[in-house]
């Protein structure tokens, strides 16, 4: 089989579809992972000291692990965990109650890298609400506004685009991590590389095919994510 044969039969197909997949893992888990990060950080920030506590935790148990190991426990550890639960109970007559933790590769990838990608976003988000002067605060409280809308009014504005590029590079890295999918058996395009280069021994185009497609997401993700910088840029002389 020559070379264009096989990319155009084979690899190009099998790549296209994992291609699907890794889209369908990335956006949601974007999007979940700023959602969280943006409440994290602010309960961090701004939150009572037991809130902060907590908030702390998660985030120090999901920075402090590896993102693999996450995955594996949401798709095999909670498994385990209702067999356990289940078998304490139901000799106590407790109804089957514990089958929500038997989770989907999908639904195991999305929680993984959202809940890992809102950890390290919180951090960009608390450092850029902390980084705005005292002096807005009571600016704000002169003016009448509580702590509610002076927050969600005055410095969740300043504080979501100063700490826009930051949660903007830990979506570019979710794109790369999306990768790892394959440890839950959801096959994107690694798994599909990974699939048709074991089969037909050809790993060198298989791969590097694959990292042109990564590539390809990279460069589309920073588009997007500069026009939003530029939309939100405040205007005026210090915009830049």
């Amino acid at each position: 089989m020559t070379t264009w044969v096989f990319y155009r039969d084979i690899l190009i197909p099998s790549i296209n579809k994992g291609l699907g997949l890794s889209i369908a893992l990335i956006v949601p888990s974007a999007l979940l992972g700023v959602t969280v990060g943006v409440l994290v950080g602010a309960g961090r920030a701004v939150g009572s000291k037991t809130l902060t506590k907590i908030l702390d935790f998660y985030v120090a148990l999901f920075r402090g692990t590896p993102l693999v190991v996450q995955l594996v426990m949401w798709f095999y550890g909670l498994p385990s965990l209702a067999l356990i639960i289940e078998g304490y109970f139901k000799p106590l007559g407790w109804p089957d109650v514990w089958s929500w933790l038997l989770l989907s590769p999908y639904v195991a990838a999305v929680m993984g890298f959202a809940l890992c990608s809102g950890a390290y976003q919180s951090e960009y988000i608390r450092g850029a609400i902390l980084s705005i002067k005292k002096g807005q605060f009571l600016a704000a409280q002169a003016l009448g506004f509580t702590k509610t809308q002076t927050f969600w009014s005055i410095i969740a504005p300043v504080a979501i685009r100063r700490a826009l590029p930051g949660c903007g590079n830990e979506i570019i890295y979710l794109i790369k991590y999306s990768s790892l999918a394959l440890v839950v058996t959801a096959v994107e395009i690694t798994g599909q590389a990974k699939m048709t280069a074991s089969y037909y021994f050809r790993h060198l185009e298989c791969y590097l095919l694959a990292a042109l497609y990564y590539l390809a997401l990279v460069t589309i993700a920073t588009f997007i994510l500069r026009a939003i910088e530029k939309k939100l840029a405040i205007p005026g002389p210090t915009a830049h």
